[in-house]
């Protein structure tokens, strides 16, 4: 079985901080309409991780990665619950395309929400493990995509909303999800979450970005286009004070980011320092990290974003 090219936000790209607004601390384990919500542990800096469950097995630790369209574990655990690949699958990540195997699960548990049948990538989670080995694996669109999803960084909140209970109290400007020019190629629940935003240095052309939690920061792909090249050509390369994981990206001039009807001021863009490796063409122009915002409400079943509802 050969399965269509998908998005994928696999490397953890630890490319430019951005501090949580507060620690996760003591806080209800309630999300709006009464729905139970997940506390979540934070890693490196941004990244969620929770407690999941696979065939009744568990639990072990996933990351929550919105830029993903498909759940992953890691070839250990794949080995641990004898899970046997059924085909393969074609992965983009930011600069580079590779294959990996692909199975189903029985059931995969988040917290009260169970899926059945997911599929899931087997693949090496090296650069995850290496900001915190006890991640055994991604928590991707094709599980997140059946609920609405609260992220509440600055409550320590991940919430999965299957009956629309969230959403009569959260206030906000809805962000409508960019619609696929080619939605034959995406799998089932794996709509890439993409929005679109104008930024200072780009002119009036659209600048297409996916909302993703499993990012530090947000980038930018170069490419070709004419109206982003003055742009790229300003990218200066991070010095030897920093890891080789963060050299791999130049800093960007700073956006100011238009998102909606607000403008969020002096955006930190960064952008693969080194050329992708047989990526196939791409929709999105980059990557709009969750953690720049305090909450965030993905409506899936309505398909917009509210960027830090009220």
């Amino acid at each position: 079985m050969k399965l269509p090219s998908l998005c994928n936000s696999l490397c953890v790209f630890l490319a430019t901080a951005f501090p949580i607004t507060s620690i996760f601390g003591e806080a209800e384990t309630h999300c709006p309409g009464n729905v139970t919500g997940l506390r979540p542990r934070i890693v490196a800096g941004a990244l969620l991780v929770i407690p999941v469950k696979i065939n009744q097995s568990g639990p072990f630790d996933f990351m929550v990665d919105t830029g993903s369209q498909l759940n992953v574990i890691d070839p250990a655990l794949a080995a641990q619950l004898n899970l046997k690949p059924r085909g393969t699958v074609g992965l983009v990540a930011t600069v580079a395309y590779s294959q990996a195997s692909v199975g189903v699960l029985d059931s995969l548990e988040a917290g009260s929400q169970l899926v059945l049948n997911p599929l899931v990538v087997i693949q090496d989670l090296g650069p995850i493990q290496a900001a915190d080995p006890r991640i055994r694996g991604v928590l991707g669109e094709n599980f997140l995509a059946h609920f609405d999803v609260l992220i509440d960084y600055s409550r320590g909140l991940l919430c999965l909303d299957e009956a629309k209970l969230m959403e009569k109290y959260l206030r906000g400007e809805q962000i409508p999800l960019v619609l696929p020019k080619h939605p034959e190629t995406d799998l089932p629940f794996t709509q890439r979450l993409v929005v679109s935003v104008n930024l200072s240095d780009t002119g009036t052309r659209p600048i297409l970005l996916q909302v993703d939690s499993g990012s530090d920061g947000p980038i930018l792909y170069a490419d070709e286009r004419v109206l982003e090249q003055p742009l790229f050509s300003r990218a200066k390369l991070q010095g030897p004070e920093v890891s080789d994981a963060r050299r791999a990206f130049a800093v960007l001039p700073p956006q100011d980011m238009r998102l909606g009807s607000r403008i969020i001021r002096k955006v930190p863009f960064v952008t693969p320092a080194s050329g992708s490796q047989n990526v196939p063409d791409r929709e999105e122009d980059g990557i709009l990290a969750t953690v720049l915002f305090q909450r965030l409400y993905v409506s899936h079943s309505g398909r917009f974003v509210i960027f830090d509802p009220k």
